[in-house]
């Protein structure tokens, strides 16, 4: 299913999207944006050049999740935790973030921003911010008794109000696509516009660079994915992909996932191809021994921490023991609702669904994802 909504004004001042147009302050009832899900801020003007995709940046999020989750098999994996901890690399992803930030208000629960980029400094400063890229931003929302967790992912295209600076109210900034705010600002900024969007409280960011997922791949001998279509990819070697299933490496699954102008739901068949290839990601780390023979741990882990960077709290041990008994079936997938493409000042844009984005939100923030959920079936692909 997929959402998206505008920003409106609210009682505890965070700022909101206005309908189609200049930023403006957010009404009661924290609502969402109209270029992304419950959006309580501004995005910027889209008058930037479209930022062409690399490869599979959004599929490269399957390797900090997979990291996250399929770690929580075996006992022993903890130990080789304590050590990647300290290697991981690390980034102040919450850098100048004003104080008007939505409450933490569940105990236990927490939510990760995931994002998928192919930038290999996450530090960009605001006067370097150009050399920041994203296209995948997703929210794993995970409920207070660890038991199942939510992937929710944002149209990179979703049509917002980015604040104006990190510190800036969420009622001051210009429209533009989502993934334009890594470059107005690389992650804090990114952070604040998400937080400014959905009223949901950033908890901790991972972000997966797509040079080293290729390696995270292979080091689980490939993956089985669906293909829906049989298509010819648009990029070189120009592999062909035929319906039905296909064990794909780690280069042809990048591929895969980065098509979408094949398909008549565009991005959004993209989204789902990549959903898709991180439920394997997990599937298959959890089931192939992986977990239970050191030489392959050790490539498996190696490989991910490589290609992943996280904020400065980040505890991948405690991660894995609060993670121990997630699989592909405790996670629930789903899109930011949203009323498809328009063409906005010239481009062609995503525009949330307000009231549903709200309601999805709210659900999060609150912890009410399971009631959310059974109020709103999710089609199983």
């Amino acid at each position: 299913m997929s959402a998206t909504t505008s920003p409106s004004g609210n009682p505890s001042g965070r700022a909101s999207v206005p309908p189609y147009g200049s930023a403006s302050g957010r009404p009661a009832g924290r609502p969402v944006s109209p270029g992304g899900p419950g959006e309580r801020g501004h995005s910027y003007k889209g008058g930037r050049p479209r930022i062409r995709p690399r490869w599979g940046r959004i599929a490269l999020i399957a390797g900090g999740v997979v990291l996250i989750l399929a770690l929580a098999g075996g006992f022993f994996a903890v130990n080789y935790v304590n050590g990647i901890d300290d290697d991981l690399k690390r980034t102040n992803a919450f850098s100048g973030l004003s104080e008007d930030r939505p409450a933490k208000t569940v105990k236990g629960a927490f939510n990760i921003l995931l994002v998928g980029s192919d930038s290999r400094d996450p530090d960009t400063k605001d006067d370097e911010a150009n050399a920041w890229r994203a296209d995948t931003l997703m929210i794993m929302h995970v409920p207070a008794d660890h038991k199942n967790a939510q992937i929710v992912s944002i149209p990179r295209d979703l049509w917002v109000v980015v604040p104006s600076s990190n510190d800036a109210p969420c009622s001051s900034g210009s429209r533009a696509k989502i993934n334009a705010s890594f470059a107005f600002g690389g992650l804090p900024r990114a952070v604040h516009t998400v937080e400014c969007l959905t009223d949901v409280h950033i908890d901790h960011v991972m972000a997966v660079d797509f040079g080293g997922f290729k390696e995270v791949t292979d080091a689980l001998g490939g993956v089985d994915l669906k293909v829906d279509q049989s298509i010819t990819s648009i990029h070189p070697p120009h592999r062909v992909f035929k319906k039905g299933m296909m064990h794909m490496d780690g280069a042809q699954a990048l591929d895969w996932v980065r098509q979408r102008k094949q398909f008549p739901r565009g991005d959004f068949a993209r989204m789902q191809h990549q959903q898709e290839f991180l439920k394997a990601l997990m599937d298959k780390a959890a089931s192939s021994g992986t977990l239970t023979s050191p030489g392959k741990l050790d490539d498996f882990l190696d490989a991910v921490a490589k290609a992943v960077t996280v904020d400065q709290d980040f505890s991948l041990k405690d991660m894995v023991l609060q993670f121990r008994n997630l699989r592909g079936d405790n996670l629930t997938f789903l899109t930011s609702p949203n009323k498809g493409s328009e063409t906005i000042a010239g481009q062609s844009v995503v525009v949330s669904d307000r009231e549903k984005a709200l309601a999805l939100y709210e659900a999060m923030a609150a912890d009410k994802m399971n009631e959310w959920m059974a109020a709103n079936p999710v089609k199983k692909s």
